[in-house]
């Protein structure tokens, strides 16, 4: 390689560069509306399946499909509202059986504790921690809550989008062809398998916590399957969330508390590294750090939603990527190929 040609190949990356920088603050700025469309595309590639299911087996008409797809989806979103106001509210009427536990609780641990060593008075500790008010607890469940459901807060424009979506989607042929093609069968399968995933942890999650008798397990359930979608930091906190229910528990024993942690706690890791990357395989084709960067990039750019949507959203680039012969080698970077060959050959 002569040097105008290295000359050249270093202002075609200078320039990548730069445009990478304003891509990243356009996306920023433009996140009122990128973030319901975007939300709108992987919302529709989700429930094309659907769709097309009700159009080629039940032989239903393309507007009877999108009509009924539509009318089920709003009934599981707004079972879901119904669901977190109901919990939060439970929360609130056991208020005072929890605010009286985490007295003596706080009475249990400071008694514990070799305070006159270090010349503080027990009651000193005592009186200001049996204060802390247990609506922190309804306000760490109630923000965790209100984090996953901004995912819906342009829902008028996201549904708007999707009605439009579905409609241009199920006009054109079964199976598209080409780039457009590949990206939409590599979303489609990770948006299903992931539902999928997400729904069996879910509901071994609930299944868990209620043979336990923790409260709100029906909730810790639901954020269970919403945040598997998270990848890596997501299962954490679904784990964890728990938490301060089981301590301020006065029914559950130490054992059935540690159950309550250990067992949900199992069922993430193994689902999470043993049964998903089976069944999905290597579709998204990224590797761990590149999926663990992009949670952070995409989360600072579109906070929970991005983070919710960074590994389609990565694959789909890592696809346009393989594409172009001066980017190819980022596509192989992206998922984890570091040889000097970089991506896979364009298809």
């Amino acid at each position: 390689m002569g040097p105008e040609q290295i000359e050249q190949r270093t202002q075609t990356i200078a320039l990548l560069v730069l445009a990478a920088v304003a891509l990243g603050a356009a996306l920023w700025w433009l996140r009122p509306v990128m973030i319901p469309f975007v939300l709108a595309v992987f919302f529709s590639s989700g429930l094309m399946p659907l769709v097309r299911l009700q159009m080629h087996r039940l032989r239903m008409p393309r507007g009877v499909a999108i009509a009924a797809t539509l009318l089920l989806s709003l009934v599981l979103f707004t079972g879901v509202g119904l669901l977190v106001s109901a919990s939060v509210r439970q929360l609130a009427a056991s208020a005072d059986r929890y605010q009286a536990e985490v007295a003596g609780l706080t009475a249990q641990v400071a008694e514990a504790l070799p305070l006159e060593r270090f010349g503080i008075e027990r009651s000193g500790i005592l009186a200001p921690l049996s204060q802390v008010p247990v609506s922190a607890l309804g306000g760490l469940l109630v923000s965790t809550t209100n984090a996953i459901l901004d995912l819906l807060s342009n829902s008028a424009l996201v549904f708007l989008f999707v009605v439009y979506l579905l409609i241009a989607a199920s006009a054109g042929p079964q199976r598209r062809e080409g780039l457009v093609g590949q990206i939409g069968r590599q979303v489609e399968r990770y948006l299903l398998t992931k539902a999928a995933v997400s729904a069996a942890t879910g509901l071994l999650t609930w299944v868990v916590l209620a043979t336990i008798g923790v409260d709100l397990a029906l909730v810790f359930g639901l954020l269970a399957f919403l945040l598997n979608f998270i990848p890596s930091i997501g299962s954490v906190i679904a784990t964890l969330l728990p938490l301060p229910v089981v301590i301020v528990s006065p029914d559950l024993g130490t054992g059935a508390a540690v159950a309550a942690i250990a067992i949900p706690g199992a069922i993430q890791f193994t689902i999470g590294n043993v049964i998903e990357p089976r069944i999905m395989g290597s579709s998204m084709d990224l590797h761990p750090v590149t999926i663990l960067l992009a949670l952070i990039l995409w989360g600072m750019l579109w906070g929970v939603v991005g983070m919710f949507l960074a590994t389609p959203i990565t694959a789909v680039m890592r696809i346009l990527f393989e594409r172009l012969e001066l980017t190819r080698p980022l596509a192989g970077l992206l998922a984890g190929r570091l040889g000097p060959a970089g991506g896979r050959p364009a298809v």
